[in-house]
């Protein structure tokens, strides 16, 4: 049985869209908890557009720390209905998603992390196929993008399971879902 795990860049009005307003802020705190998100998980779980995002960036780093070979090397779930190849160690998902992340978090064992992919997780968010969530909330106001949560439902109630503040500003606040 596998858990997903949501690791979101958010601005405080809630855009998610190509963070590049995270920039002035992003430091040694949040470099380790990037690195210790992606080595305590098992796998990615990803949008198509994240994935081919990634897929051209990563392959071609490296790092002292290990995040690069780690990423390249790890297995990559994709959530699209036009790619038609997998690469980069990639399994495509082409099904009905809430299907197809049903039966990951069945038949595969660890973590599966999801980074960006907002259609990905307003899915899952809104059939409660997110067992946490991680937000690094930026101290901006984007004003324009795609927001994290839109209005496809989902609605419910999160508990503050643990929670920081950087050096930069920036609330590292993650959360379970609320039991019934």
């Amino acid at each position: 049985m596998s858990t997903v795990v949501a690791v979101e860049y958010l601005s405080l009005d809630g855009i998610m869209e190509e963070p590049q307003w995270s920039r002035p802020y992003f430091n040694e705190e949040l470099q380790d908890f990037q690195l210790n998100n992606l080595m305590g998980s098992d796998a990615l779980l990803l949008g198509r557009v994240t994935y081919e995002g990634f897929k051209e960036a990563w392959p071609s780093m490296s790092d002292p720390a290990g995040f690069a070979d780690k990423m390249n090397g790890m297995p990559k779930y994709v959530a699209t209905s036009t790619l038609d190849k997998g690469e980069w160690n990639a399994t495509l998902l082409k099904g009905d998603l809430v299907e197809e992340v049903t039966r990951l978090k069945r038949d595969v064992e660890g973590t599966l992390l999801i980074n960006g992919s907002a259609q990905l997780f307003q899915t899952l968010h809104a059939v409660g196929l997110i067992d946490e969530y991680r937000f690094m909330i930026y101290p901006v106001v984007a004003a324009e993008g795609k927001r994290l949560f839109a209005d496809k439902g989902g609605q419910g109630s999160l508990n503050l399971v643990k929670s920081q503040i950087s050096e930069s500003g920036v609330a590292i606040l993650t959360y379970q879902p609320a039991s019934a």
